[in-house]
Formats: structure tokens, C-alpha cells, sequence
């Protein structure tokens, strides 16, 4: 299947939907959502992919250390009890 053909049936222009498959643009949650829908698959899954890649990209982009994953799971455990999460 041509990018031509899936793109109206996720709601996006077929020249954007080049630039989030070459890695130049991220697609919204919206987009995810349509994504899934159109082909069968999980979208929590699929939200987890493209949230992993984005934290993988950036951390390699930084040159960080991995233990910032560490760092930043203990921030998130700490902001979830700000919210009473």
C-alpha cells in the first residue's frame, strides 16, 4: 500500500505523512490514533512505540548517560504523588 492511499483514510496529507515516515516531522496522538485504527493494530502499543523512540532519539541526540531513564522514572513516580496520581 502506497503512502497515496493510506493517507486519506488517516486524515493527513500524503506529503506530510512522507515527512513523519523519513523521521522529519512527529506524528500528533490523534494521528497515532487513526493509524492504529486503519491498520488493526494496538494503539496503546503503538503510543508506547513512538513515545520510546522519541526518548531514545533525544537521549542519544544529548550524548546522555542511560541512567538518566533512572533519573527521570524517579521524577515521574515523584510528580505522579504531587498529582495524586
Amino acid at each position: 500500500m502506497t503512502l497515496r492511499e493510506v493517507a486519506p483514510n488517516i486524515e493527513i496529507d500524503p506529503s506530510l505523512l512522507a515527512k513523519i515516515e523519513r523521521n522529519q516531522r512527529q506524528p500528533t496522538k490523534h494521528l497515532i490514533k487513526n493509524i492504529a485504527a486503519f491498520f488493526s493494530v494496538n494503539e496503546n502499543e503503538l503510543l508506547e512505540a513512538f513515545l520510546s523512540d522519541q526518548i531514545a532519539y533525544k537521549i542519544l541526540d544529548e550524548k546522555a548517560d542511560l541512567n538518566i531513564l533512572k533519573v527521570a522514572e524517579e521524577k515521574i513516580a515523584y510528580i505522579k504523588t504531587l498529582r495524586n496520581e
